[in-house]
């Protein structure tokens, strides 16, 4: 399966336009670099045939917010407008599309330029979220509005899940990792230990290990949440221990 097959099927779309595509994976990056004889890069753009992804990255923003915003006000239909909000911004964070961006491989398919690449940009949270907004963008160009945002809603539904749960914007686990390797030289290990509910309406209950030691439980309608809460309970612990 050809790279372009690959980001179709984890996008759930396929592009009309591969020049579309190809200029949303395009970072501003490689296109400097092919363009050296030029100071400005949207004038060298212009003269080698290169666009780099930041105007398609303009255009996915506004179609992130408007999906998501949307989203929100169906699934909260008696949330105040503060509130909305709150969870827009959690749902639309660099962090946040980096992760989803992630989640379908999207580093692998950007066109970096060769200090990018050799500096981790395929990693970078920056990069990532941008590329994730210009392909949407691209999208829009490409089929328009409505099929661009149910791609954003697929692609951003499980985030949008967390931040309404009230889990997205806490991450306990990577703070409990960072305190346990800095006084234990040591990593959580989480494990599932029971679990009830229909499969629609499920609740975990997860134990977090440093070692052998059982730090803590916690229930979660996720087992992210779970894990998320178990961290929490573990790091609160932990500050009681070394106070």
């Amino acid at each position: 399966m050809s790279g372009e097959d690959q980001l179709s099927s984890a996008l759930g779309y396929r592009f009309e336009s591969a020049e579309l595509l190809q200029r949303a994976l395009t970072h501003r990056s490689f296109v400097n670099e092919r363009s050296a004889a030029e100071n400005n890069a949207d004038a060298a753009a212009t003269s080698s045939g290169l666009l780099h992804n930041e105007r398609l990255e303009f255009l996915g923003d506004a179609v992130v917010d408007l999906a998501i915003g949307h989203l929100l006000m169906q699934k909260l239909p008696r949330a105040r407008e503060g509130r909305l909000s709150k969870l827009r911004a959690m749902v639309v964070s660099e962090a946040s599309l980096a992760r989803a961006a992630n989640a379908i491989s999207l580093g692998e398919h950007l066109r970096l330029g060769r200090g990018e690449e050799q500096t981790g940009g395929r990693d970078k949270a920056s990069i990532l979220s941008d590329a994730f907004e210009a392909v949407l963008g691209a999208i829009y160009l490409d089929a328009g509005f409505d099929r661009a945002a149910d791609v954003a809603r697929t692609l951003l539904a499980t985030l949008v899940d967390e931040a309404v749960a009230g889990e997205l914007d806490r991450d306990h686990k990577t703070r409990l990792q960072e305190v346990a390797q800095a006084e234990l030289s040591d990593v959580p290990r989480y494990e599932v230990v029971s679990e009830r509910g229909p499969d629609h309406d499920k609740v975990f209950e997860v134990a977090v290990f440093i070692g052998e030691r059982e730090l803590a439980r916690a229930e979660g309608r996720s087992k992210k949440g779970a894990e998320q809460q178990a961290a929490k309970a573990a790091l609160a612990l932990m500050e009681r221990d070394d106070s």
